[in-house]
């Protein structure tokens, strides 16, 4: 990293008046160093993250920075200006631009980068030898870390000591070479002021708390712990003002006595807080511009949400303001039951290490499952269009780049089969991917697509794929948690990571466990396409049964998804079509019986039911099977029993009709793609009118509570009326 910028890379007389001649001035000095290969190609690329959020900073800085593909290797310019130059700063144009290049997918180097220079921003020493330095050579220097800032005297003199200078350790001001704190939450910078309070450079012990403290404590009571403080930092691309927001919000919490730890949202991931660290927290800051991944973890604590801005250039206040909200009891909603960490997002995480292999096995296949149902969705839905439309040899068509004509059927139609066809492709790939990226993050996405792809090249299909994923995901955990030399962290997610565990996933998918699944997975189509008669008809059933347990759940998902993965070629057999339009059949019944439910027999419903009633109609008729969520959490005891008769006749129907389906989704409105659509409906209208009754009767049932009567309401509905109490004597 020492050669990263050098003297040609500094100009201390910069004349530019606009950010854009800047950003020109100092990249042509790269351009002149063979450090990027395309001038106007790399400035558009500055421009164009200029234009999402601007890169000035209050304190007189700009950070203009860009990945880019004409950049051969991570640099950095820095120019000084007299006059000032506007980069969008609140407080006044900047007289301190530095521009940062990185290649194009070079995250940890770019992020290295900017991460260690915005942390080194904070220090007001280093940025006022900046603006006295009198030679190129010496910016270079102090910028690479080689010589420390040392103010002279309070006259504003600065002298460039050693790095080695035990009053000034190279590690509290190096500002480009890699550190644990370039990546977490600790502090390696000198908080500005912290020289005149006597506090040591990089300590990581709070200051001593202000001697005025906000409220009293007993005199016989034990000292209290210091305030407890967790924050998050992000912004739109995840580096400078992350590190700076981190940087200073630890600053201003040294400064004001209270613990503080910071977790830093960056590009390349992000290391997530100690479960232990979140609870023992008293208050939470979040200072960003993206959402906050995991917010949930944070949920039931007085918060302060704020822009990462803010982070920057007001730590002190949002810390007094957060204190603030503590001391009068103000906190968010904890988390609802269920949710863990990451359940604010679609990726399950790990989850809470209390949690066991089934719990962490369950939501690493749910995340895979749940960014593969979109996929399964349009592509099955642009096949089965492309069947309606140019009939059921489609198929056979050839490719629509060789013949297409705009006023034939037959053309639009192969062109749906053959989008639909192509959307396919991705199921399994993208199943195994998402899979490894719940269990490792974005580092198991690669391995996870390659594992996916081999699994479609070796024909083992979607059990493949299940294997692919989990086997990547555990591979690059595995890799991470390998202690390596820092010098080495920077390449870990953009190449070693990459390379290893896809080797070692491509070893095992070819060469060990490839074939065995690959015959099990044609070992399963075989006997899918030799169900007949009593086990068709039993198989039905059972999917029935699983769609109408818990509604959307984990048994529902696992119907749908052997469902799904029957259809999820291009050419799927018989038995697979009558198994998905079964699974979709079962599944709109409980919404549509509920909805039956209420319109016959409302009384037996609450005010509130017989509304969700209403929207029910709608949902069970577009196999949202959720929506009789509202009423199986009301009265489970009733509903889900009812349900799942219903839901086991409707999947037996559908099978003995021999309905088929090559949609996975989209309830009565593909009804026209169905096999033997009218007997579908029957078998439908059956499991509808199953439950219907048996809710009916067992809510008749019912009986009221010991001490109350069934009273009629305005609305034609029934509520318990308890009888009155006694008087009791009133004390005189």
């Amino acid at each position: 990293m020492s050669d990263m910028i050098t003297a040609d890379l500094v100009d201390l007389d910069l004349s530019a008046d606009t950010k854009e001649a800047a950003a020109r001035s100092l990249a042509e000095r790269m351009v002149a160093q063979g450090r990027v290969t395309d001038l106007d190609g790399f400035l558009a690329d500055v421009a164009a993250r200029e234009a999402q959020m601007p890169t000035g900073l209050d304190g007189g800085i700009g950070i203009p920075h860009c990945r880019s593909a004409h950049v051969t290797e991570p640099t950095l310019a820095f120019g000084r200006s007299a006059a000032g130059i506007d980069f969008g700063a609140p407080d006044g144009p900047a007289d301190l631009i530095f521009l940062i290049a990185a290649p194009a997918g070079a995250d940890d180097a770019h992020l290295t980068i900017l991460s260690s220079l915005a942390r080194q921003l904070m220090n007001a020493d280093f940025t006022a030898a900046l603006r006295s330095v009198p030679d190129a050579e010496g910016a270079a220097a102090l910028i690479r870390g080689d010589e420390a800032p040392r103010v002279a005297g309070g006259t504003g003199a600065v002298s460039a000591a050693p790095a080695t200078d035990d009053s000034a350790p190279a590690s509290d001001h190096s500002a480009l070479v890699p550190d644990d704190s370039a990546s977490g939450s600790q502090n390696s910078a000198v908080a500005p002021g912290a020289a005149s309070a006597g506090a040591t450079a990089g300590s990581t012990t709070p200051a001593p708390a202000p001697t005025a403290a906000p409220t009293a404590a007993p005199a016989d009571s034990a000292p209290a712990g210091p305030f407890r403080i967790v924050a998050v930092t992000s912004c739109p691309t995840g580096i400078a003002h992350t590190y700076m927001a981190a940087e200073s919000l630890e600053n201003a919490g040294r400064e004001a006595g209270v613990e503080i730890t910071v977790e830093p949202q960056g590009s390349a991931g992000f290391t997530r807080l100690d479960p232990a660290v979140i609870a023992a927290a008293d208050a939470v800051i979040f200072a960003h511009d993206v959402p906050v991944r995991e917010k949930d973890r944070f949920a039931g604590k007085p918060t302060v949400d704020v822009g990462v801005k803010a982070g920057i250039n007001r730590p002190a206040e949002l810390i007094a303001e957060v204190r603030a909200k503590a001391a009068r009891g103000e906190a968010t909603a904890p988390a609802a039951a269920g949710r863990g960490a990451g359940a604010g997002t679609r990726v399950e995480r790990t989850g809470d290490s209390t949690e066991g292999y089934g719990t962490k096995l369950r939501k690493w296949l749910m995340s895979g499952v749940s960014y593969m149902v979109p996929f399964v969705a349009a592509g099955g839905l642009l096949i089965a269009l492309g069947f309606a439309i140019g009939g059921y040899k489609i198929n056979k068509a050839p490719s629509v780049m060789d013949h297409f004509l705009w006023t034939q059927a037959d053309s639009w139609g192969a062109l749906l089969f053959q989008i639909g066809g192509v959307a396919f492709g991705f199921l399994v790939p993208v199943l195994a991917g998402y899979i490894a990226y719940g269990m490792a993050d974005r580092p198991g996405l690669v391995p996870g697509f390659v594992g996916g792809a081999i699994s479609l090249t070796i024909n083992a299909g979607f059990l493949g794929g299940l294997a692919a994923g989990l086997i990547a995901g555990g591979v690059v955990m595995a890799i991470q948690r390998v202690r390596i030399p820092a010098a080495l962290r920077g390449i870990m997610p953009v190449v070693v990571i990459p390379l290893i565990s896809s080797a070692i996933v491509g070893f095992l998918m070819f060469v060990v466990i490839g074939k065995p699944i690959a015959s099990a997975q044609k070992a399963m189509t075989d006997w899918l396409n030799g169900l007949t008669g009593t086990n068709a008809v039993l198989l039905g059933a059972l999917l029935g049964l699983m769609m109408c347990f818990d509604l959307g759940g984990p048994v529902n998902k696992v119907a749908y998804t052997f469902a799904t993965a029957g259809i999820a070629v291009s050419d799927p057999g018989d038995s697979a079509m009558k198994i998905m339009a079964a699974v979709m059949a079962a599944g709109m019944v409980p919404p549509l019986a509920m909805a039956l439910a209420t319109t016959v027999r409302g009384k037996l419903f609450t005010p509130t039911e017989r509304e969700n009633g209403k929207a029910a109609w709608v949902l069970g008729a577009s196999f949202i099977s959720e929506g009789a969520i509202p009423f199986a959490a009301a009265d489970p005891l009733r509903v889900i029993p009812s349900s799942m008769v219903g839901g086991a006749i409707t999947g037996a129907l559908s099978m003995t009709f021999g309905a088929t389906l090559r949609a996975p989704h989209g309830g009565i409105f593909v009804v026209p793609l169905i096999g033997n659509p009218l007997l579908y409906l029957v078998a439908i209208a059956a499991g509808v009118c199953a439950t219907t009754a048996l809710v009916v009767l067992l809510k008749g049932l019912r009986k009221p509570a010991p001490g109350t009567t069934p009273t009629e309401t305005a609305d034609g509905g029934t509520k318990p009326t308890a009888p009155e109490p006694e008087e009791q004597p009133v004390a005189a």
